[in-house]
C-alpha cells in the first residue's frame, strides 16, 4: 500500500497526495500542518487571495498544495527528484491547480540564480516554506538566499530535527525574526519574519 497524506483544508480539504519512496523525502505531518496552518490563517487573517508562496524542496507538494487549497493566489514549487516532480504535475494537473507551478531544480541552485534575476523574483513571494532533507546542512546554505525573496512582511517556515531558540539563533539566523516554534515527535517547526530594519 503506497503512502499518502491528505490536504487537512480548503478546497481540495481530504484530497489524497502520494508520498513516493525517495531518499530524504518526509512529508510535513498532518499534525504539523494543522498547527502551522492555523497560526498562517490567524496572521494572514485568512487572507489567502493575494498570497503568493514559495515551496522549496516540495516533496509530496503537501504545504504547496495545501496554501493553493486556501486559495494562495501563486505557489511556486522547487523539486529536485525527477520523480517526484513528475508527481507534483501529476496532482497539479488531477486538480486543475492552475496556480501552481512545478520547477524540477536544485534549491540551492535556482534560489542562487533567482536572487540575481532580482527584477522578477525580489520581494515577490510573501510565504516561503523550507522543509529540506535533514543532516545535508541545507538551512545554512539556502535561508540567506531567502531573504531578497521574501516580501517585506513575508513570512518563512522552517522544518529542521532541531530547535531553534530565541536566545541562542545560530550565526546563518541571522536578520530573522522566531515567530511561532513547537515540536511534534521528531520534527520541529517554526515561523520566522526578517528582522525590520533599525532606523
Amino acid at each position: 500500500m503506497a503512502r499518502q497524506v491528505r490536504i487537512i483544508g480548503g478546497a481540495w480539504k481530504r484530497t489524497p497526495l502520494a508520498v513516493l519512496e525517495c531518499e530524504g523525502l518526509r512529508p510535513t505531518p498532518d499534525r504539523v500542518r494543522e498547527t502551522l496552518f492555523n497560526w498562517l490563517n490567524h496572521l494572514l487573517d485568512g487572507n489567502w487571495a493575494t498570497v503568493r508562496c514559495l515551496d522549496l524542496f516540495a516533496g509530496t507538494g503537501a504545504l504547496g498544495f495545501e496554501a493553493a487549497s486556501r486559495g494562495a493566489l501563486e505557489v511556486v514549487m522547487i523539486e529536485h527528484n525527477t520523480p517526484a516532480a513528475r508527481q507534483l504535475e501529476a496532482t497539479k494537473a488531477k486538480l486543475d491547480a492552475g496556480q501552481v507551478r512545478v520547477l524540477r531544480s536544485d534549491a540551492a541552485t535556482w534560489l542562487a540564480k533567482a536572487s540575481t534575476e532580482a527584477a522578477t523574483e525580489a520581494g515577490r513571494y510573501d510565504l516561503i516554506f523550507l522543509d529540506p532533507p535533514y543532516q545535508h546542512g541545507w538551512l545554512e546554505k539556502v535561508l540567506p538566499l531567502c531573504q531578497g525573496l521574501l516580501a517585506e512582511h513575508g513570512l518563512l517556515y522552517l522544518e529542521a530535527e532541531f530547535a531553534l531558540a530565541e536566545d541562542a539563533l545560530p550565526a546563518w539566523l541571522a536578520g530573522w525574526q522566531l515567530l511561532r516554534a513547537d515540536k511534534a515527535g521528531m520534527v520541529y517547526y517554526h515561523l520566522l519574519k526578517r528582522q525590520a530594519a533599525s532606523a
